[in-house]
């Protein structure tokens, strides 16, 4: 009997799930793997604060990268997920049936927190709105909402592109916080050489369309806000009856497949996987060896053969601070940080090897299993 895999989402996670599956299947005739995504252009999120800042990046497409893969691309949105059925509903109407699911979906800004993002905020997921907001004469100032990563590598990002504006970083605690003390102040020093006006201590409570409003009842004039505080996953899950946590991921067993569906997986932001340490945060760095593993144990199941629990450490915390500085923060397993960190020329090396990584694991997943692991943890994951 023919053998349905479905993969939704093509990020990261989605196109390096779909390209595995196929590539350890590709001697069964009797198995298919079809990539749904909305686009058939293929966005490098580690790159979007580039986009929103007004640089032009290389122009990269979903059948292109899966030349040779294998993997049938099939562009539309899905709108529904009938695990009854086992189909997921593309565009309303149209129905494709699965065997096997991947939920590799990411995750969005979440703007229902505070009154107005939604209405007058930009985010990361559309970068260029922002960056054509920014190319408006009448722009004199932007403010970042968020002092995750995230909101500094776009604060910064900005600021060195466009120093004709005042850019504001806005943040609950200080940013960055999970880095050590040596990333922290070399991050500082960024900020302070890039001009980038840093209010520590406050948080957002609504966003205006010429400005944001603090806690303390203070006016940030604001001409264009950029909100990175939170993130969510698309409702698909849930709406199917798929156990999910309240960020929407599915909640996943050690083999990354759902707790209450065996028949799907979930991969990157999608999924709430834990380890001995504690539960996984969505980054690339995860994202990539969820995916693999997800693929890996999938193949391991269209043969009847047991599956592997999943086991994963994080490695580093890379942060650009521009095109022309960044801050590299070596982490333990749990992603607590260790003495050492990478600064300046070489830790701008570094960060641009890591971001332009994905493309050639896919390039070479085609051929064979390229393991995108810096660490599995080591004893913390046991």
């Amino acid at each position: 009997m023919r053998k349905s895999i479905v993969v939704v989402g093509a990020g990261y996670t989605g196109m390096l799930s779909a390209v595995r599956i196929a590539h350890g299947t590709r001697r069964d005739r009797d198995v298919t793997v079809t990539l749904v995504n909305p686009s058939e252009r293929f966005v490098e999120r580690l790159r979007t604060h580039q986009t929103a800042s007004g640089q032009e990046l290389a122009v990269r497409r979903i059948p292109d990268l899966l030349d040779g893969s294998g993997v049938v691309f099939r562009q539309g949105s899905v709108t529904e997920i009938d695990t009854t059925r086992r189909r997921v509903v593309i565009d309303g109407t149209d129905g494709l049936a699965y065997d096997v699911l991947v939920i590799a979906l990411g995750s969005r800004a979440d703007t229902s927190l505070v009154p107005g993002s939604a209405d007058h905020a930009f985010t990361l997921d559309e970068p260029g709105r922002l960056a054509a907001r920014l190319a408006e004469t009448d722009v004199r100032n932007v403010t970042v909402s968020g002092g995750g990563l995230t909101g500094v590598e776009a604060a910064t990002e900005i600021a060195e592109t466009r120093p004709d504006l005042k850019v504001t970083l806005v943040s609950r605690g200080e940013p960055a916080a999970m880095m050590g003390p040596r990333a922290r102040a070399h991050m500082a020093k960024a900020f302070e050489r890039l001009g980038v006006t840093v209010r520590v201590g406050e948080a957002v409570t609504k966003v205006l369309p010429d400005g944001v409003e603090l806690a303390d009842g203070t006016i940030v004039n604001s001409d264009a806000t950029l909100w990175t505080s939170g993130v969510r996953v698309p409702d698909l899950a849930t709406a199917a009856g798929i156990t999910t946590d309240r960020s929407g991921r599915v909640v996943v067993d050690a083999e990354l497949r759902s707790v209450s569906h065996p028949d799907v997986f979930a991969v990157g932001d999608a999924a709430a996987a834990k380890q001995a340490w504690g539960e996984i945060h969505g980054t690339c760095q995860s994202g990539m060896p969820t995916a693999a593993h997800a693929a890996d144990n999938i193949v391991r199941m269209l043969r009847g053969r047991a599956l592997k629990p999943f086991r994963f450490g994080y490695f580093h915390q890379p942060v650009s601070l521009g095109r022309r500085d960044a801050v590299i923060q070596f982490t333990h397993a749990d992603d607590t940080p260790r003495r050492f960190a990478l600064t300046g020329r070489a830790a701008v090396l570094y960060k641009e090897a890591v971001s332009s990584s994905p493309i050639p694991f896919f390039r070479m997943s085609r051929r064979f299993n390229v393991y995108p692991y810096l660490s599995k943890g080591g004893r913390t994951t046991r």
